[in-house]
């Protein structure tokens, strides 16, 4: 494989590790604001902001963390003869399946990017009493959904090398 090749699926693995080990600790942050939402219930202060805080969060772990899972290859597949097949079986169908999820990511990521704008224009907020600008969490959403793009045509270069009999 080229050079650029090894330097561009080097480059995605690293920052997507990166990237989804900093979201593992977005458990924690989720955590500590339900946690709180738990307490302020009882408490003289009610917040109305915990909620909500916690789906934001829970979506940039989720989105955040998707090409991570993708990376270590734990995402759930459903396969029938798929686990029966050699390394290199296996690597020409994944190899000719990553156009389905590129295509669908690339779709994905042009609804997320007219939504994005259309927020940021507009200033969009959230209809609840607390009223959240919606842009950061599109935003969010945008990135993790570009780095999944990323990964799977990481995933393409390594497959297509690994029927080539080369390793990544």
């Amino acid at each position: 494989m080229p050079r650029w090749i090894r330097a561009y699926v080097r480059m995605v693995d690293a920052f997507n590790y990166r990237v989804g080990r900093f979201a593992m600790y977005l458990l924690f942050a989720m955590m500590a604001v339900l946690i709180w939402s738990s307490i302020s219930k009882v408490t003289p202060w009610p917040s109305i902001w915990t909620l909500e805080m916690a789906q934001f969060i829970m979506v940039a772990y989720y989105m955040l963390g998707g090409p991570y899972s993708l990376q270590l290859d734990s995402n759930v597949r459903m396969d029938l003869l798929y686990h029966r097949w050699s390394p290199r079986q296996q690597a020409w169908m994944d190899a000719i399946s990553v156009f389905a999820l590129l295509f669908y990511l690339g779709v994905l990521l042009y609804g997320a990017v007219e939504s994005t704008a259309y927020s940021i224009e507009y200033s969009e907020r959230s209809p609840t009493a607390w009223r959240p600008y919606i842009a950061p969490i599109k935003l969010t959403m945008c990135l993790g959904i570009f780095l999944m793009l990323l990964q799977a045509i990481s995933f393409f270069f390594k497959d297509v090398a690994k029927i080539r009999g080369e390793e990544l």
